[in-house]
């Protein structure tokens, strides 16, 4: 049990030490946007665009997992029916 545990107690100390050197980024990030759309820069939309395109990677990854997911699925009853079949 205690083998079972340690994986996800170690990841989410991991992410909590690796959070706090994120969290400092945030301020400084939107100090300089607003700085440069003042000063008429686009900084901005490209900021936009690279914020979708992290918040798009958990989404793909999770519906590739379970794409895999449901294909190994179908595929093992598939295979099951064709055994009780055969039998």
């Amino acid at each position: 049990m205690a083998k079972i545990l340690r994986g996800p107690f170690l990841t989410f100390a991991l992410m909590l030490i690796a959070n706090m050197n994120a969290t400092a980024q945030c301020p400084m990030c939107r100090m300089s946007l607003e700085s440069n759309l003042k000063n008429g820069g686009t900084a901005g939309s490209g900021m936009n665009a690279g914020i979708l395109f992290l918040l798009s990677t958990p989404y793909l990854l999770v519906g590739g997992i379970a794409y895999v997911w449901f294909r190994n699925k179908k595929s093992a009853e598939d295979n099951s029916e064709l055994n009780y079949e055969q039998s």
